[in-house]
Protein backbone atom coordinates (compact mmCIF):
# COMPACT_ATOMS: atom_id res chain seq x y z
CA UNK A 1 0.00 0.00 0.00
CA UNK A 2 1.10 3.94 -1.10
CA UNK A 3 1.82 5.75 2.05
CA UNK A 4 1.09 8.84 0.79
CA UNK A 5 -2.50 8.23 -0.03
CA UNK A 6 -4.66 11.05 1.34
CA UNK A 7 -7.71 10.13 3.87
CA UNK A 8 -10.97 12.21 3.00
CA UNK A 9 -11.44 15.13 5.08
CA UNK A 10 -14.99 14.44 6.99
CA UNK A 11 -15.76 17.69 6.63
CA UNK A 12 -19.42 18.05 5.18
CA UNK A 13 -20.28 14.13 5.71
CA UNK A 14 -21.90 11.98 7.58
CA UNK A 15 -20.57 9.19 9.51
CA UNK A 16 -22.49 6.54 6.55
CA UNK A 17 -20.64 8.88 3.15
CA UNK A 18 -16.92 8.98 5.10
CA UNK A 19 -16.96 5.51 6.02
CA UNK A 20 -18.15 4.82 2.65
CA UNK A 21 -15.75 6.69 0.65
CA UNK A 22 -12.93 5.00 3.39
CA UNK A 23 -14.29 1.52 2.02
CA UNK A 24 -13.73 2.55 -1.87
CA UNK A 25 -10.55 4.10 -0.59
CA UNK A 26 -9.23 0.87 0.93
CA UNK A 27 -10.87 -1.83 -1.05
CA UNK A 28 -8.01 -4.19 -0.97
CA UNK A 29 -8.32 -4.20 3.29
CA UNK A 30 -12.17 -5.25 2.86
CA UNK A 31 -12.92 -3.24 5.40
CA UNK A 32 -16.70 -3.41 6.57
CA UNK A 33 -19.15 -1.67 4.66
CA UNK A 34 -21.62 0.69 6.97
CA UNK A 35 -24.95 1.33 6.71
CA UNK A 36 -27.51 2.83 8.36
CA UNK A 37 -27.25 0.99 11.48
CA UNK A 38 -23.66 0.86 11.74
CA UNK A 39 -22.08 1.66 14.79
CA UNK A 40 -19.46 4.02 14.45
CA UNK A 41 -16.95 3.09 17.34
CA UNK A 42 -17.51 -0.38 16.29
CA UNK A 43 -16.67 0.16 12.49
CA UNK A 44 -13.80 2.50 13.65
CA UNK A 45 -12.62 0.37 16.11
CA UNK A 46 -12.21 -2.63 13.32
CA UNK A 47 -9.96 0.06 11.24
CA UNK A 48 -8.03 0.25 13.95
CA UNK A 49 -7.37 -3.71 14.02
CA UNK A 50 -6.17 -3.32 10.56
CA UNK A 51 -2.34 -3.73 10.33
CA UNK A 52 -1.94 -0.43 8.10
CA UNK A 53 -3.82 2.14 10.67
CA UNK A 54 -2.32 0.53 13.66
CA UNK A 55 0.88 1.20 12.24
CA UNK A 56 0.15 4.67 11.67
CA UNK A 57 -0.97 5.50 15.20
CA UNK A 58 -4.38 5.78 14.76
CA UNK A 59 -6.41 6.52 17.86
CA UNK A 60 -9.37 4.32 19.60
CA UNK A 61 -12.58 5.24 19.21
CA UNK A 62 -13.10 5.54 22.89
CA UNK A 63 -11.01 8.55 23.51
CA UNK A 64 -13.36 10.29 21.77
CA UNK A 65 -17.10 11.53 21.77
CA UNK A 66 -18.45 11.49 18.45
CA UNK A 67 -17.28 9.71 14.90
CA UNK A 68 -16.41 13.17 13.00
CA UNK A 69 -13.44 13.75 16.08
CA UNK A 70 -12.02 10.57 15.57
CA UNK A 71 -12.38 10.87 12.05
CA UNK A 72 -10.68 14.23 11.82
CA UNK A 73 -7.72 12.73 14.51
CA UNK A 74 -7.51 10.00 12.14
CA UNK A 75 -6.96 12.14 9.04
CA UNK A 76 -4.05 13.43 10.82
CA UNK A 77 -2.37 10.31 12.11
CA UNK A 78 -2.10 8.92 8.45
CA UNK A 79 -2.07 12.00 5.77
CA UNK A 80 1.36 13.46 5.33
CA UNK A 81 2.38 16.23 7.34
CA UNK A 82 3.72 19.19 5.26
Amino acid sequence: MATNVLLYDPRYHSFLSWASLMVELYAQLQLEIPDENTDWRAWGNGLFNLGFFSNESVPKTEEFENWYDWAQAVVGAVNPRT
